[in-house]
């Protein structure tokens, strides 16, 4: 390469303009791997206090369990089990412990940099997916990850985007 490509592409990576790899290792590399995964409670339902821009669910939610894997190429696998509304007084009595969604989708959250280099958060969302009045949803998808994606959290959200369940305990 003479030194007039090579300025070029300095200045392409200086501006951001050139990809880095989303992760080092390979497509099939394990980015996050959960067996666990925390129902919405106050104070963060609604959006009044969202995480990483990501709002609660208007009302309380628990889940039995949960699982996934996060793939280094963005494949996403999701089972939760029992995902429904709490038994708790903010939410009407014949709602509870039900689940009044069809369709749950998954936003995976990773902090990573804009195209200056400053730090940003990049949400990415999936497709919708079937969720039955007991909470049970099984999510495959692949989902275009931001590189870098660093410090991910999986949520589990209704097709507005209000989480319901998110990575940890």
């Amino acid at each position: 390469m003479n030194r007039f490509g090579l300025l070029r592409v300095c200045a392409l990576a200086s501006a951001g303009l050139l990809a880095a790899p989303a992760f080092a290792g390979t497509p099939d590399d394990k980015v996050l791997d959960f067996d666990t995964m925390a129902g919405v409670a106050a104070p963060y339902t609604g959006a009044t206090n969202p995480i990483r821009n990501v709002p609660g669910g208007g009302l309380p939610w628990v889940l039995e369990r949960a699982q996934g894997v996060l793939r280094a190429d963005g494949r996403l696998e999701i089972r939760v089990r029992g995902l429904v509304l709490a038994d708790d007084p903010l939410v009407p009595p014949d709602r509870r412990l039900t689940n009044p969604v069809p369709n749950f989708r998954a936003i995976v959250s990773c902090q990573s940099r804009d195209s200056l280099g400053a730090p940003s958060t990049v949400n990415v969302s999936t497709d919708n997916f079937p969720a039955s009045t007991s909470g049970d949803a099984y999510i495959v998808a692949t989902v275009q990850l931001p590189a870098p994606c660093l410090a991910p959290i999986v949520f589990v959200t209704n097709p507005g985007g209000a989480w319901f369940s998110i990575t940890g305990n």
